[in-house]
């Protein structure tokens, strides 16, 4: 068995966190860090294109390639569930779009005694990571490590849409991260000069010379051990080659909304019933571990329009894909740099809503699902997502083999509120399809159809056209109750030695986009980690 040695710090999982983590941790010389990713290194070139997303999402050299069981709110379907397996995790293969959410989220957070993660509380976090391409202020930061710019192209479809929401009395705006998301605007996203700025180019590559950081690729854990209540050494695997790695000083999960309890619950921490189930022997009663899985399930309306540039026309012919092509080869513009999704619209499906309830994802394309062509005919997909859904589902093991997929069941549309949110997002986008300013382009309702109209039709054309985007959240909750996984310092419950610092601890969804939240996460970790240090 290969020896790793001892290390103050250990990381598990090199995705968005554990960049972060790896970098500000190394910053203190006297300690020594080091960062292990299961997956291989991002030197793909589909992760660094931006329209690389479509390769990259379900190939197993950089998704690990997770499906959903059988959702009874999805009519009984099973989704695609992309989670990197790759430096820099779900950061090189996710769709870029800078959001933090809204101050509402991080405020509910303090109220539920969540001490210091108000909106106020972790606003410098991320301006401090923030390098924006044009903002120096009380909201934005420039000179971080996270590069953050416009999308290079535009579409006239697109630009009728705003037009459209603003008929309907959502407003043209020009920044989504202000607190109070409600608007339209084109995604703003991390890329820098038309290529992807992953966790990789953000954080590790500043760091990756130092003496006391080391990254290690291929390296799959298997269990924790534990000596007189503490996290003592990792069984793992480099290469295939068994390894171990002894920890001196923290143990650090990074390996996300998935990953993080999954190894939790592999190495008997978790709910016992559970374990017993999969052929765990429980070391720490902990029931809530895999529990409280929250995702943004977007509904994907499409629509078939004339008179209008798609990209379903561009890229079905050999001239489109050319241009395409050479527009990006010269000028890093055009549909190969944008992200998966362009423009966004955050709204409200009842005016009851404080702040917006929906955030649309809107495309000037169409497909069946991911990893199929575009369609043949020129058309736009609505994709719109309930922010602050209720519905709360699970990930748990189902055997000790770590190689075995837990079974993630995420029970969409489970709640009552979720379902009315559903239909009233479907009857919104019809609202705003049937606007002037989308007449000329003469929109036929594509997906999911004329024919659902009563509520419990729409529900169910929800379950039909609806799926992920790629947003789990809350399976390793952090709270101040004893039933939370983490406390409000991200410390395992029950161990003094051992954090989770990834998406998994957010107690409740954040209202859009999961990437720039799990940066935060990450830089406030790493300074409660630093403090907690200097107080020993």
């Amino acid at each position: 068995m290969r020896d790793l040695g001892a290390w103050d710090y250990v990381i598990v999982g090199a995705g968005t966190a554990g960049c972060v983590l790896a970098n500000r941790l190394s910053e203190d010389p006297d300690v020594k860090v080091l960062l292990l990713e299961a997956g291989k290194r991002d030197n793909y070139i589909w992760v660094h294109i931006p329209v690389g997303y479509l390769y990259c999402i379900g190939n197993p050299r950089v998704d690990w390639g997770f499906t959903t069981a059988p959702d009874k709110g999805l009519n009984g379907r099973s989704l695609l569930y992309p989670r990197g397996k790759v430096l820099g995790g779900c950061s090189s293969i996710n769709g870029m779009i800078y959001m933090r959410g809204q101050a509402w989220d991080y405020d509910h957070w303090r109220q539920l005694g969540l001490a210091g993660w108000g909106w106020d509380d972790v606003l410098p976090y991320f301006r401090k990571s923030e390098d924006h391409y044009a903002w120096d202020n009380d909201l934005h930061g420039q000179g971080g490590d996270l590069r953050v710019e416009e999308q290079r192209i535009s579409w006239e479809l697109l630009d009728a849409f705003r037009d459209a929401c603003e008929e309907n009395g959502i407003p043209k705006t020009k920044d989504f991260n202000g607190g109070d998301n409600f608007g339209s605007a084109y995604f703003q996203v991390t890329q820098k000069s038309g290529l992807r700025w992953n966790g990789v180019k953000a954080f590790l590559k500043p760091a990756r010379n130092r003496p006391n950081l080391s990254i290690l690729t291929e390296a799959h854990v298997e269990q924790i051990q534990f000596e007189n209540g503490r996290a003592n050494t990792l069984d793992l695997e480099v290469a295939g080659e068994p390894a171990k790695v002894t920890i001196s000083g923290e143990l650090l999960l990074a390996a996300g909304a998935i990953g993080s309890p999954q190894l939790l619950e592999l190495s008997g921490i978790g709910n016992p019933e559970v374990l017993t189930k999969a052929g765990i022997e429980t070391r720490h009663a902990l029931p809530s571990v895999g529990e409280n899985l929250q995702d943004h399930l977007q509904l994907r309306p499409v629509y078939k329009v004339k008179n209008a540039k798609t990209l379903n026309k561009m890229a079905n012919s050999w001239t489109g894909k050319a241009k395409i092509g050479l527009e990006y080869l010269l000028k890093r513009s055009g549909p190969m740099s944008s992200a998966p999704s362009q423009l966004g619209v955050f709204a409200k499906t009842d005016p009851s809503f404080e702040t917006a309830n929906v955030e649309y994802h809107v495309q000037p394309l169409s497909l069946t699902k991911f990893g199929e062509p575009l369609h043949d005919f020129p058309a736009m997909t609505t994709s719109v997502c309930n922010l602050r859904p209720e519905s709360r589902g699970h990930v748990h093991i189902t055997s000790p083999d770590k190689s075995t997929q837990p079974e993630i069941q995420p029970n969409y549309l489970s709640a009552e509120a979720d379902k009315r949110v559903a239909a009233d997002a479907i009857r919104l986008t019809r609202k705003l399809m049937a606007s002037s300013a989308m007449k000329k382009y003469e929109p036929e309702e594509y997906l999911p159809g004329v024919d659902y109209s009563s509520e419990d039709e729409l529900v169910k054309a929800a379950g039909n056209i609806g799926t992920t985007i790629f947003h789990p959240v809350s399976t390793c909750r952090m709270g101040i109750d004893e039933g939370s996984v983490v406390d409000d310092r991200l410390r395992l419950r029950g161990f003094d030695n051992i954090r989770v610092i990834d998406a998994s601890v957010m107690p409740t969804i954040t209202s859009g986009n999961t990437n720039a939240p799990t940066v935060m996460i990450a830089e406030k970790g790493s300074d409660m980690i630093k403090e907690d240090r200097r107080n020993r």
